[in-house]
């Protein structure tokens, strides 16, 4: 399995957190998850090309904001728990 890595702004981070109650170490979690719902998002790729990914992390099922770097590295924008409707766009796509 390939290594995969993360890198985020430690102010954001530290916001969202706060703001969420979700860290983005365990943000990196859903990235594993076998079964995560990983799309593009057209309508915030104005600057770059954004992602949303939903999946479960040890705890919970989250919505990830992510980019990813020409080097491979996947830089966290935000995270937050799951809605309703992504938790059943989530179990529809499984």
């Amino acid at each position: 399995m390939p290594r995969v890595k993360f890198d985020w702004d430690p102010n954001k981070a530290a916001a969202n957190e706060r703001d969420h109650r979700v860290s983005f170490d365990e943000a990196k979690e859903v990235f594993f998850d076998p079964n995560a719902v990983d799309q593009f998002d057209p309508d915030h790729s104005i600057e770059e090309a954004r992602y949303n990914i939903i999946g479960f992390s040890s705890r919970r099922l989250l919505f990830v904001v992510y980019t990813e770097g020409t080097d491979g590295v996947i830089h966290i924008i935000s995270a937050r728990k799951a809605t309703k409707r992504e938790r059943t766009e989530y179990e529809r796509a499984n």
